[in-house]
C-alpha cells in the first residue's frame, strides 16, 4: 500500500506506533495520505497529502487508493457539526470539514466504495471569506474542549481549529501554529486587521498559539476550550478573569 484514504470519522495520528503514545494529529474522513513505512500488520506511518504532516496510525482506519486518486483534492466538505453518511448499509457520523471525495448530487466515493450523504456541504471552490462566514463557522465551535492534536468539535487544539475552519473556506493551511505563521502577508498594525486574519501568540519570537480575528479586537481560539477573548495592549486577555493569556507576536492575512 503506497497511498490510502481515511475511512473513519477521525483517525488519531500518534508520534510512535502505539495506542498509548502521544496523539499529535487527527485525520478526517476522506483525507488522503502517502504511506512512508509499516510496522507489522497494524501500524502505518503516513504523510498527509494536504499538509505533509507525518505520524503513525492504525491500518484499520485506512483504505488503499491509487496515486492519482490520492492527489485529487475533494471540492466538497461536510458542513454540519455532526453529519450522517452511509457507506452501503453502514452509517457513520462525520465531523465538520471532512472531505467528501468525488461528491455529486448526494453521492460520492471513498476508495472503491460509494457513499451517500444528505447533510450540508460546502463547495470549497465557491467560498468567499466574509465576516458573516467567519463568524458562522467559528461560532459553532464555541465551548468545544481543548485536545492536543485534535481537529473535531469533540476535541481540538488551536492550530487544528484554525486549519479545519480555513479548509471549509477553501484555504489549505499547514498543521502547526508556527507553520501557519509563515503563511500569507504580515499585517503591521492591529488597527489594520480584518475579520478572518490570523493572530499568533507566544513567548518572545516563538509562536505557540493561534486564533482567528472576528472583529473589534476579538479572537476566537482554542485554549482550554474554544472561546472568544480580546486583544489589549498586545496581549490576549481572558474575558472571564481579565488576566493576560498570550503575548501577540504577529498577525497574518492568508486569504
Amino acid at each position: 500500500m503506497e497511498y490510502a484514504v481515511i475511512n473513519v470519522p477521525a483517525a488519531p495520528v500518534r508520534r510512535k506506533p502505539n495506542h498509548k503514545k502521544e496523539m499529535v494529529n487527527q485525520l478526517l474522513f476522506g483525507e488522503t495520505v502517502k504511506v512512508l513505512k509499516t510496522k507489522g500488520d497494524r501500524w502505518v506511518k503516513v504523510c498527509s497529502m494536504h499538509d505533509d504532516y507525518a505520524g503513525w496510525l492504525s491500518s484499520s482506519m485506512l483504505q488503499e487508493v491509487d496515486e492519482i486518486t490520492a492527489h485529487v483534492k475533494p471540492v466538497f466538505v461536510s458542513a454540519d457539526m455532526l453529519a450522517c453518511i452511509f457507506i452501503g448499509e453502514q452509517q457513520m457520523h462525520l465531523p465538520p470539514g471532512s472531505s467528501l471525495p468525488f461528491f455529486n448530487e448526494g453521492k460520492g466515493r471513498i476508495g472503491a466504495e460509494e457513499f451517500s450523504y444528505t447533510g450540508a456541504a460546502y463547495n470549497r471552490l465557491n467560498q468567499q471569506l466574509t465576516v458573516e462566514l467567519v463568524k458562522r463557522l467559528t461560532g459553532k465551535w464555541i465551548n468545544s474542549p481543548y485536545l492536543w492534536g485534535g481537529r473535531t468539535p469533540m476535541g481540538v487544539d488551536c492550530s487544528g481549529f484554525v486549519q479545519v475552519v480555513y479548509k471549509m473556506m477553501g484555504i489549505d493551511l499547514p498543521r502547526d501554529a508556527w507553520q501557519q505563521a509563515e503563511q500569507g502577508k504580515i499585517i503591521e498594525s492591529i488597527d489594520d486587521t480584518k475579520p478572518g486574519d490570523l493572530a499568533f501568540f507566544g513567548d518572545k519570537e516563538k509562536v505557540t498559539h493561534v486564533g482567528i480575528l472576528i472583529g473589534e479586537g476579538m479572537v476566537v481560539h482554542a485554549s482550554g476550550k474554544v472561546r472568544t477573548d480580546r486583544i489589549s495592549n498586545s496581549w490576549l486577555v481572558n474575558s472571564d478573569t481579565g488576566k493576560a493569556m498570550y503575548k501577540l507576536i504577529t498577525v497574518r492575512r492568508v486569504w
